[in-house]
């Protein structure tokens, strides 16, 4: 620290970079937190910004902040809810588990923001925990700020980003409503299936995906806001709480209301947990959709090579021409990292310890973090693969026409032990099922022919 300022807190004097906005106690947790390098994400920044607004802005319209100070705190809130000061949020997210060090972080940045915006129009110094942080709490506002951080960035980037990709399963497998296709149990040859059977699948999982969001979400808006240190409301407006649901609400779009018990609220984070939960559900479905690709991309000419994915880039540094499902992959590790972090959020949300919990700031990161990384993964699927990718019939027809399995069909007419020996002798021969039936019963071709049609077992029923 070359060029640096004194300043001073409760516990003394401390330097400071020359230019940062922040003061004395983002300094001391800066020097006590040399862990990760880990900052907090632009969203939470984002909502916390918003909150310190609405705070300033409430309190002004309650009476109990001067209007010109409130003015001052809501334009310069407003510049670190637009990013303006990211690189001020300066402290580890492993901190303290309250996440007091980033609260104070942000009461700093605006309060000297403030100040340098008020000009002379206000002689009072605006000062960080006084004026900023009037009428609330780091325990009242980093859980705020999580829960709206999170309903803004799942409203905003993820149902979208889900509702493409079940928009791209649905119209690719549209195009292709004839193709019918092995059906695999256990890896191995079952009954036929449609392509489209099987993307419509795909996208009923993601569309339960965004009403397992939705649903969670509700838990998720009620705001603890309100309930500073311990949940009792100690130093605030007995309105704040309200009012700043409302205020939030009209500024993001989306529907927030007052905890109805803040000791719930600030004691536990078991609405995040709960949304957590609901994204490694949807992670475990994604993983689900992109192995299925990669087994039906696999080869091209030694294994199953019913679909080709759309070639980006080299697959190897030693075998030429090789091409590998990168997309595919990329969306796999990004649902195992969603998984480790529901563990994290998973321990963490057992971390309250009577009034509050003790690992926000661990809660913040993973949530928010797997929030942007399925939406950017699920979006970054459909529009290079799942849109681009095209089938091969002749591999798919020639290998439906050769499962043994389609005996299955002729079971309520010649039973299953017929059926099995017609499938056994099928597969050791590598002949069609229909061939061998022809000479081990007594079905006329029309017979075989209608019973043994692929595209009416993709129907279910009986034979006709």
């Amino acid at each position: 620290m070359s060029e640096y300022r004194i300043e001073k807190d409760s516990m003394g004097e401390v330097r400071v970079p020359k230019d940062a906005y922040y003061g004395a106690q983002t300094q001391r947790a800066v020097n006590n937190f040399p862990v990760s390098n880990l900052r907090f994400s632009r969203e939470f920044i984002r909502a916390l910004g918003l909150v310190k607004k609405h705070a300033a802005s409430v309190n002004a319209s309650l009476g109990e902040l001067d209007n010109e100070i409130a003015a001052a705190i809501q334009e310069a809130a407003a510049e670190v809810s637009e990013g303006m000061f990211d690189d001020d949020f300066a402290v580890d997210i492993f901190q303290t588990g309250s996440g007091t060090s980033t609260n104070m972080n942000a009461n700093e940045i605006i309060a000297k923001r403030a100040n340098e915006l008020k000009g002379e129009e206000v002689e009072t110094v605006i000062h960080p925990n006084d004026h900023v942080n009037y009428g609330q709490s780091s325990n009242d506002v980093i859980p705020t700020s999580i829960r709206v951080a999170a309903v803004v960035t799942v409203k905003e980037k993820l149902i979208p980003a889900l509702s493409h990709l079940k928009s791209a399963f649905e119209k690719k497998g549209a195009e292709f409503p004839d193709v019918v296709k092995t059906g695999r149990t256990h890896l191995m040859d079952a009954m036929p299936v449609t392509l489209k059977q099987e993307f419509e699948g795909y996208a009923r999982q993601l569309e339960l995906g965004v009403e397992r969001l939705e649903s969670a979400l509700q838990r998720l808006s009620e705001l603890p806001q309100g309930g500073t240190a311990v949940g009792t409301g100690l130093n605030t407006h007995r309105e704040f709480g309200a009012r700043m649901a409302e205020a939030l609400s009209e500024a993001t779009g989306f529907s927030f209301e007052e905890a109805s018990n803040h000791f719930e609220a600030q004691s536990t984070v078991d609405a995040p947990a709960e949304l957590s939960g609901q994204l490694k559900t949807i992670a475990t479905g994604l993983m689900k959709i992109g192995n299925d690709l990669r087994w039906m991309n696999s080869g091209p000419n030694s294994s199953i090579g019913e679909i080709k994915l759309e070639a980006l880039q080299p697959g190897s540094s030693i075998m030429p021409g090789k091409i590998n499902p990168v997309i595919e992959e990329s969306v796999t590790m990004v649902c195992a990292q969603v998984i480790g972090n529901d563990s994290a959020i998973t321990i963490a949300a057992q971390s309250g310890n009577f009034e509050l919990n003790v690992m926000l700031p661990v809660v913040a990161h993973n949530l928010l973090e797997s929030i942007m990384i399925l939406g950017n993964a699920a979006r970054n699927l459909a529009d290079r693969s799942v849109t681009r990718l095209t089938v091969n019939r002749e591999k798919v027809a020639d290998t439906v026409g050769r499962n043994p399995v389609l005996v299955t069909a002729l079971n309520p007419v010649i039973g299953y032990d017929k059926g099995s020996k017609i499938a056994k002798k099928a597969y050791k021969e590598g002949r069609p099922v229909k061939e061998v039936a022809r000479e081990m019963t007594d079905l006329t071709d029309e017979e075989l022919r209608e019973a043994l049609d692929p595209i009416k077992m993709t129907r279910g029923g009986f034979m006709e």
